[in-house]
């Protein structure tokens, strides 16, 4: 047997180094592609500013200088939102409603979309496309039949009927995106479970749901997003009832006569900080849950 060839260091390492360098940027590209992430941050940012600026700032200076910083700031407009819009009860009564919806599409997407995710032709197939087509028709179109059903439970003015539109209205959307997680994963992990004796129901609920982690942290914030910021349907199904979402609650700041702005802007600051904390929390499940689902 020959003696091996006596291997230069780094020789045999893959010139990775020598590519990146050939890829890189000149100076100048690079420093005009940090101008645009700079320009893009800032008109980012500018909404930022501007909401929490202005919420710190009394009327005269709003009037005066609305883009200048706060001086000095103020926190009572915060106090004052807090008080004459409500915004405790109305945080409360967003609360009830979004936590609620949320279940129940976490619950009802994943199970039907486990179903469909297996049963890829046929009258899962049909179902499927039938959920598609309720992503691409506009819900405005069923506004007053949707209206009228309410009407007749009885259900205007309650959490029930809040938590059964947004179910009705997001669930296409949140099948869809479970869905092409649910295809994306090994099939092995629930026929394993199978084999081992275990109906579908417990295969789902105890192997295949802990993997949703992901797509279900993206089904979280971007349902969470729509039904707390939503304002149309809170008003048209809320409105004049003590069950008045944060939304609705926001616009009595704003009248025919008097707008106090330093008021609505701390009460869109105070409205959006449980959604920016969910946010906070979930963010890394957003980019995991839409890759797993552009997979499948």
């Amino acid at each position: 047997m020959s003696a091996a060839t006596p291997v230069r260091p780094g020789a045999s390492e893959p010139s990775a180094r020598g590519a990146d360098r050939r890829r890189r940027l000149p100076r100048s590209g690079r420093y005009l592609l940090e101008l645009v992430m700079a320009a893009a941050a800032v008109a980012f940012l500018f909404p930022v500013y501007a909401l929490v600026s202005m919420a710190m700032k009394d009327p005269r200076q709003i009037a005066e200088s609305p883009l200048a910083p706060p001086a000095p700031p103020t926190l009572a407009n915060f106090g004052d939102a807090w008080s004459s819009a409500s915004l405790g009860p109305a945080l409360v009564n967003s609360t009830v409603i979004t936590v609620a919806s949320l279940l129940l599409l976490i619950v009802l997407g994943s199970t039907g979309a486990y179903y469909l995710a297996r049963r890829a032709r046929g009258l899962g197939y049909g179902l499927y496309v039938l959920f598609l087509l309720g992503i691409v028709l506009p819900f405005q179109l069923g506004m007053i039949p949707l209206y009228k059903l309410v009407d007749s439970l009885g259900w205007l003015g309650t959490y029930q009927g809040m938590v059964l539109f947004y179910t009705g209205i997001q669930l296409p959307f949140t099948v869809f995106l479970y869905t092409g997680f649910i295809r994306a994963l090994p099939q092995d992990y629930a026929q394993a479970a199978l084999i081992d004796g275990c109906d579908h129901r417990q295969a789902f609920t105890r192997v295949v749901f802990p993997l949703l982690r992901p797509i279900t942290g993206t089904v979280i914030i971007l349902n969470a997003v729509f039904i707390w910021n939503d304002f149309f349907t809170p008003l048209l199904y809320l409105g004049g009832s003590d069950k008045e979402t944060v939304p609705v609650g926001i616009f009595s700041f704003v009248g025919q006569y008097v707008s106090d702005y330093g008021l609505v802007f701390a009460g869109l600051v105070l409205a959006a900080l449980p959604v920016l904390l969910v946010f906070l929390l979930l963010q890394r499940y957003v980019i995991k849950g839409f890759a797993g689902g552009l997979k499948g």
